[in-house]
């Protein structure tokens, strides 16, 4: 009989801790689709303050939040250039055609996970009847557990808007990428006139908010969040909430996107309670995000050497393994092996494991014994 139990299938399967429960039935309730759920509110306030944004709007998953983004930056007939692994082409459904007659114009990612800038500005159209009209430019940060590179960050929201495009983040771990480019950088604090970059926010919002009041993880956030007009974060991932996401920007720009939030069937009346969830997750488990690093760089360092087995070393919480040779040939048994052994991962030939906070040192050990015995390893 198994007695211990390691999914690592996804940071998505995250169970609320006491601590976060407790959050959740102490929550001050209202009716958020009358505006007036105190913790949906207060959960909106600290998440716009903390990036740098003027507002920002809690919905119930990813998928709805970019979709709100893009139907609120562009119109029937507009497209936004985007990666052709970005989740917000690749998986949610062709939402933003289907329902918004917006066209994605996908381009292929460089091997850190980046789209060329060359790439991006090809993609541009002229403004011809012939062609849609290019709006938005959609990165996502972390892609599948890589970090994009700050300075290219930079350089390719900078070239959209000197284009004219506006900028969208789908940061659904956005505070995996903010953790990983702090141990990068060193950062410790903000610069002494209180602001990440300089000058103006894209969204009008002061830089000054809550900004190094926890240190470079903030910080880092912040930088990243301001080279964008809007940011989506999720909660459900390695924050460890049960469920939501949050859609940040100007006011102007909140305004569209909650008329697209009603549209979609995102009202949730007493919220309350999962948006308490969201803003312990904020208070809480930023930081933590460090020791599910460390965890995926144990697994890949526990992995390494096996014959078959070409390790992706990891930047943030993913493993990805290709099998190749005698080991692929192998493979369809591995993941029957490792449920018998009380593991639980995703993939075939290309294997996922993503660390969490329900995953700790122990379980990552009992994974890596169960891979190496099923390949006499």
């Amino acid at each position: 009989m198994i007695d211990k139990f390691t999914d690592l299938r996804s940071d998505t399967v995250t169970q609320p801790t006491a601590a976060m429960r407790a959050a959740m039935m102490e929550a001050k309730l209202g009716d958020d689709v009358f505006g007036d759920d105190p913790s949906v509110n207060a959960l909106q306030d600290k998440i716009a303050a903390l990036l740098g944004f003027e507002a920002a709007l809690f919905v119930p998953t990813g998928t709805q939040s970019n979709l709100c983004a893009i139907l609120s930056h562009c119109q029937r007939g507009d497209e936004y250039i985007v990666g052709q692994m970005a989740h917000c082409y690749r998986w949610e459904g062709g939402g933003a055609a289907v329902l918004g007659s917006v066209q994605p114009q996908p381009l292929n990612h460089q091997a850190d996970g980046t789209l060329s800038l060359a790439d991006i500005e090809a993609a541009i159209k002229p403004d011809d009847a012939h062609f849609a009209r290019s709006r938005l430019l959609a990165l996502e940060n972390t892609l599948g557990g890589k970090l994009l590179p700050f300075d290219y960050v930079q350089q390719a929201t900078q070239l959209a808007a000197a284009k004219g495009l506006s900028r969208h983040l789908d940061g659904a771990r956005l505070f995996n990428a903010a953790v990983a480019q702090a141990a990068q950088t060193g950062s410790n604090a903000r610069p002494a006139d209180g602001s990440p970059q300089g000058g103006a926010t894209p969204s009008g919002g002061s830089d000054s908010h809550e900004v190094g009041e926890r240190g470079g993880v903030i910080f880092e956030a912040h930088r990243i969040a301001q080279c964008f007009d809007s940011v989506s974060v999720c909660f459900s991932k390695g924050l460890g909430a049960p469920i939501g996401s949050t859609l940040c920007g100007s006011r102007d720009f909140i305004a569209r996107a909650h008329r697209i939030r009603k549209m979609a069937g995102g009202g949730m009346r007493q919220a309350g309670m999962l948006a308490a969830a969201a803003s312990y997750a904020l208070d809480h488990h930023i930081e933590r995000l460090a020791q599910d690093h460390l965890l995926a760089k144990r697994l890949a360092d526990g992995l390494a050497g096996i014959d078959g087995f070409q390790v992706e070393a990891p930047q943030t919480n993913m493993v990805f393994v290709d099998l190749i040779g005698a080991a692929k040939a192998r493979s369809a048994g591995l993941l029957s092996h490792l449920a018998e052994q009380g593991i639980q991962a995703t993939g075939l030939y290309r294997l996922r494991f993503v660390t969490h906070q329900d995953v700790d040192a122990a379980g990552v050990d009992r994974a890596v014994a169960a891979i190496r015995q099923f390949f006499n390893a």
